[in-house]
C-alpha cells in the first residue's frame, strides 16, 4: 500500500493512489467495526491528543472511538478553559505539547492555516480536524468512503455540492478530493454564497436547484455556517428552503437512484425536508456518521506506521 504523509492536513497534497489506500483500509475498518473486531494493537503504547478550538460533536467523538477502538491512549483537551484563554500563544501551546511527546495530534481551530502551523512544531503526526474556511479531509475522505460503498465506484459520477459552498471547509475539501478522482462536480449555490472562480476548480456553478441536480448521482447537502456569516447572505430560512433546501420536488431532478448526503448538524426545514433525510431508500447520512469512525481509524493507522518508520529504535526521530 502507498501513503507517504507524515500528516493528514488537507485533500490538496494527497495522491490519487494515497486516497485509495486510506479508503481501502477504512473499507476494512467499517466491515470489522460491524462484526465488533477489536484492534487494540495497532496504536498501542501511543498518545493521541484531540484540542478542540471549535465547538464539535461528531468530529471529536468519532476521533476519540476511534483512537480507543485501535489502543491509542486518548487524552481530550477542553480547550475553553486552556492555558490559550489566559494569553498562550498557539505556537507556545504546540511547544508544550511537543515536549510530552505525544504521538497524535487532532486538531480543529477556526482560524484557516493555524493546524498547518502547529504541525511545523511538533514531531508527532498531525490531523486536521477542520480549519477554518480551509479544509476539513477526513469528512471529505469519509463522504467518498461513503459514496464509493453506495455506488461501487468513486469515479466518473456526477456530484451536486449544494448550499453554502462559500464558508464550507467540507465542500473545499470534497471539490478537491472528487476532482481527482475524476468526477464530474456541480455546485449549487444563491450568488451569496458561492465564491468566485470556481470554474476555475473544473466545477459547473448553478444558481437553480432543479437545472443543478438534472441526473446527478449524488446529492450533497451543506450546512449553513451561520457562524462565519457577518452579513445577509440569505433573504430568509424560510426563503431559502423554498429556493434551495432539498425536498422531494427538487430530488426528483436527480437521477432515481441518487443518494443523498449531509455532512451534519443538519438544520432541518432550512437544508433539507426531514423526510428525505430520513428516506433509507435514499438517504445516507447515517452511514456517514459510521464511516466516519473508521476513516479516522485508518488515517492513524497509517499516519502511525510511517511515523514509527520514522524513529531510531529509541524513540527519536531521525
Amino acid at each position: 500500500m502507498t501513503f507517504r504523509a507524515k500528516h493528514l492536513l488537507g485533500i490538496e497534497h494527497l495522491h490519487p493512489t494515497e486516497i485509495t489506500t486510506l479508503l481501502d483500509l477504512a473499507d476494512s475498518y467499517a466491515e470489522h467495526n460491524r462484526r465488533g473486531v477489536a484492534h487494540r494493537d495497532v496504536l498501542a503504547g501511543m498518545t493521541q491528543i484531540n484540542m478542540f478550538f471549535e465547538n464539535s460533536t461528531r468530529t471529536q467523538a468519532s476521533f476519540e472511538i476511534a483512537g480507543k477502538r485501535l489502543g491509542a491512549d486518548v487524552m481530550n483537551m477542553g480547550m475553553q478553559a486552556s492555558s490559550i484563554k489566559k494569553g498562550e500563544t498557539l505556537i507556545d501551546t504546540a511547544l508544550t505539547l511537543n515536549a510530552m511527546h505525544p504521538d497524535l495530534l487532532v486538531v480543529r481551530h477556526p482560524h484557516s492555516g493555524a493546524v498547518d502551523l502547529l504541525a511545523q512544531k511538533v514531531n508527532c503526526a498531525v490531523l486536521n480536524a477542520g480549519d477554518g474556511k480551509h479544509e476539513h479531509p477526513t469528512q471529505a475522505l469519509l463522504d467518498a468512503l461513503t459514496i464509493r460503498r453506495a455506488k461501487g465506484r468513486l469515479h466518473r459520477l456526477s456530484i451536486a455540492i449544494c448550499g453554502d459552498v462559500a464558508h464550507s471547509r467540507v465542500a473545499r475539501s470534497n471539490i478537491m478530493l472528487l476532482g481527482k478522482m475524476e468526477n464530474r462536480i456541480r455546485l449549487i449555490a444563491p450568488p451569496t454564497l458561492m465564491p468566485s472562480g470556481m470554474n476555475e476548480f473544473g466545477c459547473e456553478v448553478f444558481e437553480n436547484m432543479e437545472e443543478g441536480l438534472k441526473d446527478v448521482d449524488v446529492v450533497m447537502m451543506l450546512r449553513l455556517q451561520k457562524e462565519r456569516m457577518d452579513g445577509g447572505f440569505i433573504p430568509s430560512e424560510r426563503e431559502y428552503f423554498h429556493r434551495y433546501g432539498l425536498d422531494a420536488d427538487k430530488l426528483a431532478h436527480a437521477k432515481p437512484d441518487a443518494i443523498v448526503m449531509h455532512p451534519g448538524p443538519m438544520n432541518r426545514g432550512v437544508e433539507i425536508d426531514g423526510n428525505i433525510a430520513d428516506d433509507i431508500n435514499r438517504s445516507v447520512i447515517q452511514e456517514q456518521v459510521e464511516m466516519g469512525v473508521a476513516v479516522r481509524m485508518a488515517a492513524m493507522d497509517l499516519l502511525a506506521q510511517n511515523l514509527r518508520a520514522s524513529r531510531t529504535p529509541q524513540g527519536q526521530m531521525v
